[in-house]
């Protein structure tokens, strides 16, 4: 069994996320740099692969993806139901 190991995607959080109002509400997106090396990372991976390190690199920034893709969604549910709470 081979286990994979991952750059921590806390590593990421002070640099690599930022806030952008759209409409009346405010998003989580990686920030320029972050996003351009998730997509240079995702082109080798297609092209020429990645060693090891660049592995480990892009399954840290796909998981700190998938944390902040779902964060708004879990806010907004338990905000609802913070709400549905007080009436």
């Amino acid at each position: 069994m081979m286990t994979q190991t991952m750059v921590k995607p806390s590593s990421w959080i002070s640099t690599g996320i930022i806030t952008a109002k759209v409409r009346d509400r405010y998003l989580f997106k990686f920030s320029e740099e972050l996003q351009s090396r998730l997509d240079d990372l995702n082109e080798r991976l297609k092209g020429i692969g990645l060693n090891d390190r660049e592995k480990a690199e892009l399954a840290g920034i796909l998981e700190l993806d998938q944390i902040f893709t779902l964060l708004p969604r879990l806010l907004a549910n338990s905000r609802f139901k913070w709400q549905s709470l007080q009436q």
